[in-house]
């Protein structure tokens, strides 16, 4: 299986039902972290509900309708992104995250969407990479900010959780958008 290094010491990977008991040991040692603004993992509680977890995108994966990676620091499972939606047919997808404690504050999540946008644009001609968060989730709101996205709006009382309902970001790159940015990188950088 193939790794893409974000830097010495950390990697993205694709995150496999094989991968459960170190999918549940990553959720349990950040869940109350991880869950706080969504529910991501939330139904994984054992190894193979875990699994049931990283199945479900697997299956995903081979309908070409989302996908997981998970981002490793030293050897270790910390986080990861996925392509929570995946409509190649409109192209259209919607990139999220998540992170245990031990891996916040090292640019991860940015490094790892960068390439998983470059790759939606670049070899699978996506148009539109969405990004949407809490507007209570500082950190993902920073994130889509980081990688040059725009706000196009808010979703006032989406949805509840936890008790209260919860106003969704949604952010947005389009194709032209990106390939701009990375060239003037390219020519600043």
């Amino acid at each position: 299986m193939y790794a893409i290094s974000l830097d010495d010491d950390a990697e993205l990977r694709p995150l496999e039902p094989w991968h459960a008991e170190e999918f549940l040991a990553h959720l349990d040692r950040g869940r109350d972290f991880i869950t706080r603004h969504v529910p991501f993992g939330s139904t994984a509680t054992d190894v193979g509900s875990a699994r049931a977890v990283l199945q479900s995108y697997a299956d995903k994966r081979a309908a070409d309708s989302g996908f997981l990676h998970g981002l490793w620091l030293d050897g270790r499972l910390v986080g990861g992104l996925l392509f929570r939606v995946f409509d190649a047919a409109t192209g259209t997808c919607e990139l999220g995250c998540w992170l245990e404690p031990a891996g916040t504050g090292r640019g991860l999540v940015t490094r790892g969407a960068r390439v998983l946008i470059d790759w939606a644009f670049g070899e699978r001609g996506m148009h539109r990479v969405e990004w949407c968060a809490s507007s209570a989730n500082e950190p993902s709101v920073a994130v889509a900010r980081r990688l040059g996205m725009t706000r196009d709006g808010v979703l006032r009382a989406h949805h509840p959780y936890r008790g209260e309902r919860q106003d969704i970001e949604v952010w947005s790159v389009l194709a032209p958008e990106w390939a701009q940015a990375r060239a003037r990188a390219g020519r600043d950088g």
